[in-house]
């Protein structure tokens, strides 16, 4: 049995989800079972694209606004922040339950720069993982914090060549 790895996709750079998709579509054509499950982006394009790669890579995000969440006001963001912790509630139930081969958490980390969950959380998602189990993680900034729990990181940064 292959031993599972935690990959961070971070940065500043564009092109994070996009890479994180790639890996996802990779492991599908390996008839490995797939679920997505996307935080910050509200319901846009990017997530009903996603859902056109079903059943072989299930998508999920539990926001209802179709605005970014840094678009929203106060008590909007309240109520989003409790729908963004129950998609953290589910992928540990996709992984206490074994649901997938490859969990893909996009845009999490943003979750940790808002507030909306801790460091410790992403631990007990940590935890609660089968050895087997791939777990890819996308957002700007990584915590130091957490370096123990991950076995792969990569910094995506955008050069900017001649203005363009």
């Amino acid at each position: 049995m292959k031993k599972g790895i935690v990959q961070v996709l971070c940065g500043e750079g564009r092109g994070k989800s996009a890479c994180a998709l790639g890996l996802a579509v990779k492991a599908a054509g390996s008839n490995k079972n797939i679920v997505v499950i996307q935080f910050l982006k509200g319901k846009n394009e990017e997530t009903e694209i996603g859902r056109r790669l079903e059943p072989e890579i299930k998508v999920f995000s539990f926001e209802k606004s179709e605005r970014p969440y840094c678009e929203l006001s106060d008590e909007e963001k309240q109520e989003e922040a409790v729908n963004m912790r129950n998609g953290v509630n589910f992928a540990k139930k996709v992984l206490s339950t074994r649901d997938c081969d490859v969990l893909i958490l996009d845009e999490i980390l943003g979750l940790l720069d808002y507030g909306i969950i801790e460091p410790s959380d992403i631990q007990k998602l940590m935890e609660a993982r089968d050895e087997d189990v791939d777990i890819i993680m996308t957002g700007i900034v990584f915590p130091e914090e957490l370096n123990g729990c991950v076995d792969k990181i990569s910094r995506i940064d955008t050069v900017d060549i001649k203005g363009v």
